[in-house]
Formats: structure tokens, sequence, C-alpha cells
């Protein structure tokens, strides 16, 4: 199958689709699939939530209104599951007390995704949301976030004030543990791990039969960064990237459209699964974009569809867009967080809105193809430059010098 043509239109789809289920006989249709579950192994297409009004400041402004103009628009696009962004000082602005305002608020959004068939997954512990930090006054100086007691004490009851609210809403995927925390909070690699797998005890506890994940950016799998790449490929059932070109550097060994940026979440999937030792873990691409501030629209769809198709063929689950509306430029932002949307601040469809369209109808809850050939031994060193070097030899991609 050519699918450079991927982009050409519905018919192309279709094609998508029928060869997929020529492959897989016996294989229940679109229809008769649930978005709504925690199979690891069909595929699942989701967004990052950014709120077209007021941002996540929303939390604090709220219109219910506006959200649930945007949850229509992000439904129309065909995805199942939302990341939803929790401001940790807006919940909890005290160690011992979280808003009961706030988590009404939150219950409410459930009930309102819930009402269009999509499934959230809660990201906690967000001191840091697209270069801008809320850190909670009570860990202003950001120390002790992972071993000071009283600490821990706070965020033991912020996560079972969650659970409380969480638990009655089927369409609670789980907690991702923070927007990746390793950017607000550092640690020995040993006490960061040890850290987490208490965290995951305590989720598992308060919210039991749900997916729990940590969603860190993508320092730790290319370097020592907080946590270690081995504990972050075994102690989660799904393992979660966060794969952009020009952050991870991607755009210094090729253009947009090579191997390096078009077969990033690809090749951070094969990375991870060498970590875990096995081809057989499933990987979530939890947030993905370029941050190449220069593509078009129509450039940014273009990678958008060759690095997914590729990532489904390495075997990747799910995939989370970052994000699912443009940022109002009233506010004060990095520029390149302005425009990652798949849709305008005012709703309009973006080219790339129009492709996660089609990849979710051609795609959403077919059974997943694991790579069947041996697991690759991860790189020799834990650095950026080998690590770049293991990826760029899985790509089999040599840069033009």
């Amino acid at each position: 199958m050519n699918r450079r043509h991927f982009l050409s239109g519905a018919a192309s789809v279709a094609g998508v689709a029928a060869s997929r289920r020529i492959a897989l006989a016996g294989i229940p249709g679109d229809g008769a699939f649930s978005p709504t579950g925690l199979d690891l192994m069909r595929h699942r297409f989701g967004v990052n939530y950014t709120p077209s009004h007021n941002w996540w400041f929303c939390w604090n402004d709220w219109d219910a209104e506006p959200i649930k103009r945007d949850l229509d628009a992000i439904a129309n696009l065909g995805a199942d599951h939302l990341r939803i962004l929790l401001i940790w000082p807006f919940f909890q602005p005290n160690p011992k007390w979280v808003s009961p305002r706030h988590l009404e608020r939150l219950d409410q959004l459930l009930h309102l995704m819930a009402e269009r068939r999509l499934d959230a997954l809660l990201t906690v512990f967000t001191g840091q949301l697209s270069g801008w930090y809320f850190l909670p006054s009570f860990n202003r100086l950001s120390e002790g976030f992972f071993t000071d007691r009283k600490m821990w004490d706070a965020e033991e009851i912020f996560i079972r004030e969650l659970a409380r609210i969480a638990r009655p809403h089927p369409n609670i995927i789980g907690f991702d543990m923070g927007n990746e925390i390793n950017t607000c909070w550092s640690a020995p690699t040993l006490a960061a791990d040890a850290w987490m797998s208490k965290m995951f005890g305590l989720m598992n506890e308060a919210l039991p039969g749900r997916l729990h994940v940590n969603g860190v950016d993508h320092q730790p799998w290319f370097r020592a960064d907080t946590f270690s790449p081995e504990a972050l490929a075994s102690q989660q059932r799904m393992p979660v990237m966060h794969c952009y070109p020009f952050w991870t550097g991607a755009t210094k060994y090729g253009g947009p459209m090579d191997p390096p940026s078009a077969k990033l979440l690809a090749a951070m999937a094969a990375l991870i699964r060498s970590y875990a030792g096995t081809q057989q873990k499933p990987v979530w691409a939890g947030e993905f974009n370029t941050c190449i501030e220069e593509l078009t629209e129509k450039q940014q769809a273009q990678w958008f569809e060759k690095a997914v198709l590729a990532a489904i063929d390495e075997g990747v689950s799910w995939f989370s867009y970052w994000d699912s509306h443009d940022v109002d430029r009233r506010f004060a932002f990095n520029p390149l967080e302005y425009s990652l949307g798949l849709l305008t601040n005012d709703g309009r469809v973006k080219e790339q809105g129009r492709v996660f369209k089609q990849l979710a109808d051609a795609y959403r809850g077919k059974p997943v193809m694991l790579p069947k050939r041996d697991v690759a031994h991860p790189p020799a060193q834990k650095t950026t430059e080998a690590t770049w070097r293991w990826l760029l030899d899985w790509m089999e991609w040599r840069p033009k010098s």
C-alpha cells in the first residue's frame, strides 16, 4: 500500500481501513467497538485538551458553555479521549485542603465528556504547562517534591480527593502523575523512581481498575534526568512518550519530513521497548507535534500523517495529539505554543484536524500489530548523543554532512 496518498481523501481512508480489515478477518468492525475501555492493544485517538476560552485559567473563571462547544468540536474530529490538565495550585491551594468548587467543576467536565463519549486521563501534579509554571505556594521553591514527608502527605490528600470524584465516572482512563513533572522537580533517579513506585501504589489503591501513567518529557528517555528509563518502561503497564522534533533536536539531523522527525514516534517506541526488554509492551504517544513554527498547516498535516502511520507500523497503541485548540494570543506565551491545535481558537478545523479525523476513522478500535523482530538492546550510554546515534541507526538514516 502506498501511504503517500493517504491525504487524498475519503477513498484513500477507505482503502487503508479495508486493507487492515483484510488482515484482520473476523475482527468486529468500527460499529461494534466502544471507545470506552482499557484495551491497550486496540488503537485509540485523542487530544490534549486546550480550552479555547481562557486557556486553563478557565478553572478559576468557569463557564461551561464554551467548553461544551469545544467538546462537540473535538468529538466531531473522531477523538475518543482527552488528556485533562488539572492545575495543581488551583485545585489544592493549601497542603491540607482541596477546593470543593474546583472538584465540582471537574465533576461537571467529566459528565459533559461522557455525554459525548469522550474518556478522560487526568493529569494531576501540573506545575508546568506550555512553559508556564504553576507551583503550589507550599512548594514554591520546588523543594522536596519527591522526598519530603509533608509534600507526600499533601500529594496523597490530592490523589484521594480526585479519586473520590473520579470513581463514579466510567469514562475515566486513570491518572497521569503530572505534566512532565521532571521539568519542574528533579531528584536523583533512585529517589524519583522510588517515589514513582509509591505513587503508582497509591493511585492503584485510590482508583483501582484504571490505567495510571507518568507522562514525562523526552529527556529521561535520552539521558539520566530524574526518572530512569528502565523504571519508566517497567513500572508502567503502558509507557508514555512525548515526541516533538523541535524539542528533541531531531531537526539537527534532517528536514521536517525526513526520518529523524517523521519517524520519531516510531523510533522512540522502539527505544522504550529496548528498555522494557520486550516487543510486547504497549506504548502511548501521549503528546506529539512538531513545534516547528515555520511549517504551514498543510506541511504540519503531512508530518502528522507520516508520523502516525510510521508509529502504527511500529505498533504504537494510543495517540493523543498536542493539542485540541490554538491558544488565544491575548495571553503571553512562547510563540511556539499559540498555533499547535487541530482547531483554531475560534473553532475552525485546520488541515491537521482533517487528517486526524481520517486517521482516527481508519484505525480507531483496530488491533495493534506489534513488531515481530527481536527487541533491540538499549543504548550503551545514557546520553543525548548516544541515544540519538541509537535512534538514527534504528531509522537507518545518515544525516548529510
